[in-house]
């Protein structure tokens, strides 16, 4: 940004959420560990906070991603479509001391979908006659189908491999998966990217997100990556 402007940069994840308080609704990118915001939970872990209410595709997974915060008690409430591969998380729900909405997948990314579009509700087919419809209206159009409801958030955490200062995106290959949706079903997005550059770097035709649904953005730092399951190929 120009000198004197309005910046979006921040120094850091703790510095971008430091008005991120207990009972919030938070978005976390990622599909298992692919494309999540390790900085962004790495410093949610320090923070004192309680109560939250967390919408992501899966609630971290062997150990790592936002199981950190989910040891820890944070978590009160979890909105997920995979919760495979999470002793953790499966130990909370038998002992009841979480409460888990399983949502498929497809039902998951399209309420996000509504909630960043201002959309109040829409019907689908998918998972009437289970428990996913239980207390749910049901309308008959050509078929049953299930009244769905938007879902929205106060912060949304996500990663991208390249953001410029006005907090244009570009994701690469399938680490882009839920994100660009949660920055606009947001409040405030926060987006950690692993390289941060100029405006005019991403070329317009690039940009997998604009920068207007991003509020916040920082060069995030000791990338790990983690893979959940390594397979190697014989030669």
């Amino acid at each position: 940004m120009e000198k004197g402007k309005f910046s979006k940069i921040y120094p850091d994840a703790k510095t971008a959420l430091s008005d991120f308080k207990t009972g919030m609704t938070l978005m976390s990118g990622g599909f298992g560990l692919c494309g999540i915001a390790e900085n962004c939970i790495d410093a949610l872990t320090e923070m004192e906070v309680s109560d939250l209410k967390v919408i992501s595709n899966n609630i971290g997974n062997a150990g790592k991603g936002l199981v950190k915060i989910l040891v820890q008690g944070k978590i009160s409430k979890a909105f997920c479509s995979y919760v495979g591969g999470n002793p953790d998380l499966e130990k909370l729900m038998l002992a009841k001391k979480i409460e888990v909405e399983l949502v498929p997948q497809g039902t998951f990314s399209e309420r996000i979908r509504a909630g960043g579009m201002g959309i109040r509700g829409f019907y689908t087919p998918t998972g009437y006659g289970t428990l996913a419809a239980f207390g749910k209206e049901v309308k008959v159009f050509d078929r049953p189908c299930v009244l769905e409801l938007p879902l929205t958030a106060d912060f949304a955490i996500i990663k991208a491999q390249k953001g410029d200062h006005y907090g244009n995106l570009w994701f690469k290959e399938t680490a882009r998966n839920f994100s660009p949706l949660m920055a606009m079903a947001a409040k405030v997005t926060v987006v950690e990217v692993e390289e941060l550059v100029p405006l005019g770097a991403i070329k317009p035709e690039d940009v997998h997100l604009p920068g207007i649904f991003v509020q916040r953005i920082f060069q995030g730092r000791n990338y790990r990556n983690d893979i959940e399951f390594e397979i190697l190929k014989d030669s």
